[in-house]
């Protein structure tokens, strides 16, 4: 048996980077994994992975696509356990009097009311069944500031306080909600193709020496999904190879 056998978990950005780790992981676990994504590689992760994905496109920013991503869950599967509210996106690494309005609205839209929506709509089903777990993804960046990401590192606060304050609303009614704070990343936003090694020559200012992978933090993931985190509640989990450690 599995970690998560049994449960349906839903991730969003599945397409691609900690999103599709985190999905051929938990299935490898036992679960059901709805991919949810706007790029439509969701598709591709759901065909690589098997009978226990399912694809679905969604712009999280949406609340009727996230509406109707629910709806979809309950009617094939009848149950949600996990919510990955994973998807997000970068802005430009630029100093804050040189952003514009478009990119505070467009990171704000997908990573903070992505979340908000997302736990909005999925809280309710949650409670009807008892319980189960919440996972946003933040950032290290939403514990420290980033010189050039005043906008991204905002979005990724608001993250850990979305999840910090919606864990004590949800405390008693067993819904465990956790936020996970990635350093820097070999994923898309780093400009990483699937499964492709960073190069030597290209090594972040992070403690441990090197790039953190998809799969390290689909990992932490796991823990925070599966029933071996049942008391873990309202953290925002460093997995940054010590940079915030600093």
């Amino acid at each position: 048996m599995g970690r998560l056998a049994g449960k349906v978990v839903v991730i969003t950005g599945a397409g691609s980077g900690i999103g599709r780790a985190a999905a051929f992981l938990f299935t490898q676990e036992g679960a059901r994994v709805v991919c949810a994504d706007v790029s439509g590689r969701e598709e591709t992760t759901a065909k690589a992975i098997g009978e226990a994905a399912f694809p679905i496109h969604v712009d999280v920013s949406a609340a009727a696509d996230i509406d109707a991503m629910v709806a979809t869950v309950l009617e094939q599967f009848g149950r949600l356990d996990v919510l990955f509210n994973n998807a997000g996106i970068s802005s430009p690494i630029l100093p804050l009097a040189e952003t514009t309005d478009e990119y505070f609205e467009s990171v704000i839209a997908v990573n903070v009311k992505g979340v908000y929506l997302g736990m909005k709509k999925v809280i309710p089903v949650m409670l009807a069944a008892g319980g189960g777990s919440i996972i946003n993804t933040a950032s290290a960046s939403g514990l420290v500031g980033f010189k050039g990401l005043s906008l991204y590192a905002a979005s990724k606060g608001a993250v850990v306080q979305l999840t910090k304050s919606a864990a004590l609303d949800y405390a008693r009614k067993g819904i465990r909600i956790n936020a996970l704070c990635p350093g820097l990343t070999w994923t898309g936003q780093a400009g990483a193709a699937d499964d492709s090694s960073p190069p030597a020559d290209l090594v972040p200012p992070q403690p441990v020496g090197r790039w953190g992978m998809p799969d390290e933090l689909a990992a932490a993931a796991l823990f925070l999904a599966s029933d071996e985190s049942s008391f873990v509640t309202g953290i925002a989990m460093p997995v940054d190879g010590g940079y915030t450690a600093r």
